[in-house]
């Protein structure tokens, strides 16, 4: 049996172990935008991109762009490239605030998401998208279908597995 000194020195130096642990922050972190974050243009940019500290995984990214009217300006499909997700945007059409919003995946596989925004100061003659509340960006990468599929095949098994079991008792 061990003396309360040698359990007490054991969980002393596992809590200084725990404690003196650098916290794992292995998630990717936005570097850089372009255009700069609350950028004021008079013309809208033909691409917005975002850059971030460490290569992207090139499955479950999303971006777009969404306007003052609330439609999405953005179009075409993002791409991931490296340590940078971009977009093409079509030609602005009203002045005001228009938001960047970006879905990634750091190389950790932990999913990261923000946004930003930039300033149009004078109307563009572009015409918008569909409105950003009737659109739902997908992720690109695996489709959820066969996690839906998987998940309703188990619950039909268990509800098998448990009529049987029933039967027999």
């Amino acid at each position: 049996m061990k003396s309360a000194a040698s359990i007490l020195l054991t969980i002393l130096l596992t809590v200084l172990a725990v404690a003196g642990a650098p916290v794992a922050s292995a998630h990717a972190v936005r570097l850089a935008t372009d255009p700069p974050a609350d950028a004021t243009l008079t013309t809208g940019p033909a691409v917005v991109s975002a850059t971030f500290n460490e290569t992207l995984q090139t499955t479950f990214f999303a971006m777009t762009v969404v306007g003052p009217d609330g439609n999405l300006w953005s179009t075409g499909e993002p791409r991931v490239q490296g340590a940078i997700i971009d977009i093409d945007v079509m030609p602005l059409g009203p002045v005001g605030t228009y938001t960047a919003n970006y879905r990634v995946t750091s190389a950790d596989g932990h999913v990261v998401s923000g946004s930003w925004s930039f300033h149009l100061t004078v109307a563009g003659t572009g015409r918008p998208g569909p409105s950003a509340a009737s659109t739902s960006a997908q992720p690109h990468g695996i489709p959820l279908w066969p996690f839906l599929v998987g998940a309703a095949a188990v619950i039909a098994i268990g509800v098998l597995w448990w009529k049987i079991r029933r039967r027999e008792a």
